[in-house]
């Protein structure tokens, strides 16, 4: 919404009815609210992208990471401290990124601190990735092998940037591997939940967590993209699974367990 941008009267009357009805707390969103209420507001696919992202059904606010102030629906003051996204000292400005989203996802974004990429951002390489370049601009997406692959290829390519052509395919594999083990672990997961002895759930939600922890260091591999720690760890993460599947549908005939 432009700064000068009169804010229509239905959102106005919405806001007043609400109060009078005792919902006079602060609106979750009240940014989404106005800029969802203006129809001739540019870019509406990215506020559409945020409204359907994880982002956007947990209610994290556009503030959040724009700024502003979402207490008003009054353009001047909702808008006030706001800066470009190319200003350098703008939270979304892409060097900016990685420490804005590590507000609240603090483990990517040390994993991300530890990468080649990082560094080379820091330099002020404008063709290294950051955060939106695999998640989306509002952190809609989670990438898919083939997309991922995809991304790596735009610098790691035959004639490209920094040409190697092994990453490209290294990343997506990798990817697949982790989408596969983590599909296994959900399915151990709904058998766990149906098991009546609670002596026993318990001890299999242990083995589940206990399978957890190496995926999750793989993912965390992942974020400074050093592709051997990440096959080391999921591969540690598929042995774990392997061994709880084969409990779950051969318990042993005494002890059920």
């Amino acid at each position: 919404m432009k700064a000068n941008a009169r804010v229509p009267i239905r959102v106005i009357v919405v806001s007043l009815f609400l109060a009078s009805i005792g919902w006079a707390q602060t609106p979750v969103s009240r940014c989404a609210d106005c800029h969802f209420a203006n129809p001739n507001e540019a870019a509406r696919w990215h506020l559409a992208e945020w409204d359907r992202s994880a982002h956007g059904q947990a209610n994290v606010g556009c503030e959040r990471c724009h700024g502003g102030n979402a207490t008003t629906f009054e353009s001047f003051l909702a808008h006030q401290g706001m800066l470009s996204s190319q200003n350098p000292a703008s939270p979304v400005h892409r060097a900016n990124l990685p420490k804005t989203c590590g507000g609240c996802h603090p483990g990517p974004f040390a994993a991300f601190q530890s990468s080649k990429h990082y560094e080379l951002l820091r330099q002020g390489n404008k063709d290294t990735p950051t955060c939106v370049t695999c998640h989306g601009l509002v952190g809609a997406f989670l990438p898919s092998p083939k997309s991922l692959a995809a991304e790596c290829a735009q610098c790691h390519g035959a004639g490209k940037v920094a040409p190697n052509t092994d990453l490209p395919a290294e990343g997506r594999s990798r990817l697949t591997d982790i989408r596969e083990v983590r599909a296994s672990l959900e399915q151990a997961m709904q058998f766990i939940k149906r098991i009546a002895d609670k002596s026993r759930r318990t001890s299999l939600e242990d083995e589940l967590q206990q399978a957890q922890v190496p995926l999750v260091e793989a993912v965390h591999a992942g974020h400074m993209f050093v592709f051997d720690q990440m096959q080391e760890r999921v591969e540690a993460a598929r042995k774990r699974t392997e061994l709880l599947l084969e409990e779950l549908a051969n318990p042993h005939p005494n002890t059920g367990k």
